[in-house]
């Protein structure tokens, strides 16, 4: 579709989606690039754009990317989502959390977004809090690949968080 029509923004955005899950991070932000540059409008190519920067550690690129997409659709769960995560990356956790807790009332029912806050409540050495938050991951019914995360994570609530559980 690029071949016969380079102003085909969906066709670039697709290039990047694809590149992006084969983690080929740096050509998955070259073609959100060149769709953002066609179609300045879409919240989500920015959101794209700036998960790409991120998986490269652009978190700075990255959180602007992501705002600029909150900006043109505050209801963008995945853009709310992902600030959340860079914000948490880059251990600015209370910044993090108020994300977070905006994003649950727009997205009530999301495991992902309960987990995520769990693993900061234990960053922030709030044990309680961690655990209910995995505890209402848990009965949100996530995939199995996710509830094995999340039971792993609820069993290092008692450890020191010398390594970082994987994400949602």
């Amino acid at each position: 579709a690029i071949r016969i029509d380079p102003r085909h923004y969906n066709a670039w955005y697709g290039m990047g989606t694809i590149y992006y899950r084969q983690e080929k991070f740096e050509d998955a932000e070259y073609h959100f690039q060149r769709a953002l540059s066609i179609n300045v409008h879409s919240s989500v190519l920015y959101c794209y754009l700036g998960m790409a920067q991120h998986a490269r550690r652009k978190n700075r690129e990255a959180l602007h990317m992501l705002q600029v997409a909150i900006n043109k659709d505050p209801k963008n769960p995945l853009a709310k989502f992902q600030k959340a995560a860079v914000l948490m990356a880059e251990e600015r956790l209370e910044e993090a959390l108020a994300e977070l807790q905006a994003l649950k009332d727009c997205a009530p029912r999301e495991a992902s977004v309960f987990f995520l806050m769990g693993k900061i409540y234990k960053k922030l050495n709030m044990q309680n809090q961690a655990m209910v938050n995995f505890s209402i991951a848990l009965d949100l019914k996530p995939p199995s690949t996710d509830v094995n995360l999340i039971k792993a994570a609820i069993e290092k609530l008692t450890v020191p968080d010398d390594s970082e559980e994987e994400e949602l």
